[in-house]
């Protein structure tokens, strides 16, 4: 490992929040480590330790942001580093940012590549998850009759993309139901194969399922629906950047993700990897010349696109690492069971999320009995400036919480407060 690289990985949250990708120079390194105290012991719940990676970001502390999990906040080092690259590219854009920035997304993406553990040439930078996973849904070779299975708690606009190849080509979507939550990973094996059929060319699943938060056994589905001869197509919108994990422990050969939520980079940022053998096969969802058949970058031509935003992804990167991802992931369960395990107590309310940390991490959606989660959530905005989000599902409901490095725990105070106000007293009359 190189000295750049260990010190990545070795420096804790206080040098995250004063480091620049200009300050990751050899020479520099001496001088950024004066201004850290070493952190060798479990900061997990070390409030003055957090308190300076919260102070990293530039959030509006006058509200409570429990909806982190659809775009977060990026850090003031991330921020900056976009407006930089910005302010370059206006500067003439058909040379600064075509011809000095561009070529500057291969430092990028051999970085993402190094994070998930693959090789850059199976890494492409896309805008969000949704881009990368419609790429591979509308990039199969599916005839009419094909089978494509997927459960009711994907992505709304995952399964849309599967209806709307129905219509168009004639293919079958089948869905079925999982536990909520689940603790038993070989029952979610044995759910997919059961539904698998001689018809079958394809499933979707979640890494973590993004209306729950539940994490899916993704390598003994991938390595099972392998044998089948059957692709799986693995959304990561919510796990990338979120908990501790590389390619190896997935086995996957397609997965996507967003990089404006976990990860915390510029929003409309996202990865897709599709494993080098697969490339060839798949089809770009904008098209690209005969002679990139093969390259990674055939998912990129989208036409004049924005520099900026993906070379700041180095920065969050940088942010990312320097936090340390372990400790990070605990820093981010803790935070979930801050504010679940004072609220499960209490009567009539349900956690439609695991506890257990091989199971879930940040995300937690949690019902009150009696109580509409439509209704709850436009409480919490209009009294009490919180934000968190409803999920009203046809299996379910409850009120999705997603927290993040920047959340205070006076702000989870605040929201449990809140909380146990409408489980005594209700919600106010309407009118």
């Amino acid at each position: 490992m190189s000295d750049r690289r260990k010190f990545l990985y070795q420096v804790g949250a206080p040098a995250a929040a004063i480091l620049s990708h200009n300050a990751l120079i050899p020479e520099r390194i001496p001088t950024v480590l004066e201004q850290i105290t070493g952190v060798t012991h479990d900061v997990t719940d070390d409030e003055a330790f957090w308190f300076t990676v919260q102070e990293a970001f530039t959030v509006d502390r006058s509200l409570v942001n429990l909806n982190s999990g659809g775009v977060s906040p990026s850090p003031r080092i991330v921020q900056e580093a976009m407006k930089g690259h910005l302010d370059y590219s206006n500067e003439a854009p058909v040379y600064t940012m075509w011809r000095v920035l561009e070529p500057q997304r291969e430092g990028v993406r051999q970085r993402l590549a190094l994070e998930f553990g693959c090789d850059s040439e199976e890494i492409a930078l896309t805008r969000n998850a949704s881009e990368s996973l419609q790429i591979c849904q509308f990039g199969l070779d599916l005839e009419p009759g094909d089978e494509v299975l997927t459960t009711t708690q994907d992505y709304g606009r995952m399964i849309t993309t599967f209806k709307q190849r129905e219509r168009r080509d004639g293919i079958i979507l089948k869905q079925f139901s999982l536990p909520i939550p689940s603790e038993d990973p070989e029952e979610i094996v044995n759910l997919f194969e059961s539904h698998i059929s001689p018809r079958t060319r394809a499933i979707l699943m979640c890494h973590m399922i993004n209306i729950t938060g539940q994490i899916l056994p993704v390598k003994p589905v991938t390595q099972m629906a392998r044998r089948k001869g059957i692709p799986v197509i693995v959304d990561g919108a919510h796990a990338f950047g979120h908990f501790d994990f590389k390619h190896d422990d997935l086995d996957c050969d397609y997965y996507a993700s967003s990089l404006h939520k976990w990860l915390l980079a510029p929003h409309g940022t996202g990865l897709l990897y599709v494993r080098k053998d697969k490339i060839k096969t798949l089809w770009p969802l904008m098209a690209a010349s005969e002679g990139m058949d093969e390259d990674i970058r055939k998912y990129e031509e989208i036409g004049t696109h924005p520099a900026a935003n993906y070379l700041a992804i180095a920065e969050a990167l940088t942010f990312h690492q320097g936090i340390g991802a372990k400790r990070k992931e605990k820093r981010l369960r803790y935070l979930r069971d801050y504010w679940a395990k004072q609220l499960v107590q209490r009567d009539r309310v349900r956690l439609h999320t695991s506890l257990k940390p091989e199971f879930s991490c940040c995300i937690g959606t949690v019902q009150i009995e009696g109580i509409d989660t439509a209704d709850l959530g436009t409480y919490l905005w209009n009294e009490h400036r919180i934000i968190a989000t409803p999920i009203k599902h046809e299996e379910f409901e409850g009120l999705r919480v997603t927290a993040n490095l920047f959340t205070t725990l006076e702000e989870l105070d605040r929201f449990v407060d809140a909380m146990e106000r409408v489980i005594h007293k209700g919600l106010p009359a309407k009118g």
